[in-house]
């Protein structure tokens, strides 16, 4: 469920487009006006804004924006910009390919997409990069991580609530055998199940295993498993059973200890604001006794504490 909040009365793509112009005109930029516009605006909006910007103006919305924002707020805002699909093609590209390369924002990008939107966002990165997903994570990713990552984009799996009670227990006993019963970790078995069943199933073999061998699946991940493999295992896992607790944890770890990182609750929110943040922010308070609008008020300021504030919606 979407925290987005668009006015009741919605002004015009072509206005939209007037409206971000005159922010750019004279002595810097109007950034509340700019965030007045942008943050209240679904991905479609945000397109035909794009397209009258330019038919109007004979330039890139994008690319102005570009130029008049800097920082934080500018990483966010041209995040934004984009449709969900296209805006996951580039946090893994970036991911893969920055300057600083960590697989961790492409892990879990992948790893918290359902199939369809895997597929989706699979075809995009093709069109927009001349290069296929699997290559480029071929290049990067090693050992049993590229294993997980290349059979998690491309084995089909089905997305609804149906459950084989008995592949269940089956698969709770396989994990088992696979990990906390031998020596050593049979990291092909934890592959194979978790890249080929259903979010449903897993959160069921999650809760089997648990019923059967009296503690938890997340805990036998994280004894047998280490770094962006575990990193990947879990993220599936998590998101199995509750996306909106997991990316609650995200953004809580984001803005624990000293320092924010402004990345990553960037990446999360801008992500999921059309998606599913009401429910990241019912589980932030439930877990952490506080809002995550108060919690990102804290933690940011300025401009980008205002547009990520918008993101959030109304707090409660």
């Amino acid at each position: 469920m979407s925290s987005l909040t668009i006015p009741p009365l919605l002004t015009s793509p072509r206005d939209d487009a007037v409206l971000l112009y005159r922010a750019f005109k004279g002595f810097g930029c109007d950034t509340a006006a700019v965030i007045n516009v942008l943050a209240h605006r679904d991905a479609a909006q945000r397109a035909l804004i794009q397209q009258e910007y330019r038919v109007m103006y004979s330039e890139e919305l994008t690319k102005r924006l570009k130029s008049e924002l800097s920082g934080k707020l500018e990483d966010a805002i041209l995040l934004w910009m984009y449709d969900p699909a296209t805006r996951d093609a580039v946090i893994v590209k970036n991911a893969i390919y920055g300057e600083t390369s960590t697989l961790k924002a492409a892990t879990e990008v992948i790893c918290s997409r359902t199939p369809s939107q895997i597929q989706h966002f699979k075809q995009i990165y093709l069109t927009m990069f001349r290069s296929p997903l699997e290559r480029d994570i071929e290049r990067t990713a090693t050992g049993d991580h590229l294993k997980l990552l290349l059979a998690y984009v491309s084995k089909p799996r089905h997305e609804g609530p149906e459950v084989d009670r008995a592949l269940v227990e089956k698969d709770a006993k396989s994990l088992y055998k696979a990990g906390e019963k031998k020596l050593g970790t049979d990291e092909d078995k934890f592959i194979k199940i978790f890249s080929e069943r259903s979010r449903a199933h897993l959160s069921a073999v999650s809760h089997a295993y648990k019923h059967t061998y009296g503690h938890s699946l997340k805990e036998a991940i994280k004894k047998e498993t280490s770094g962006n493999f575990e990193h990947g295992l879990l993220t599936i896992l998590l998101c199995a059973e509750n996306p909106g607790f997991y990316f609650a944890k995200v953004l809580h770890k984001a803005m624990k200890g000293m320092g924010t990182d402004d990345s990553t609750l960037i990446r999360v929110i801008v992500s999921r604001a059309e998606i599913d943040m009401q429910y990241i922010k019912a589980e932030y308070h439930k877990k952490y006794k506080k809002t995550l609008n108060k919690a990102v008020h804290s933690e940011t300021s300025g401009s980008y504490k205002d547009f990520l504030l918008s993101l959030l919606g109304p707090d409660h």
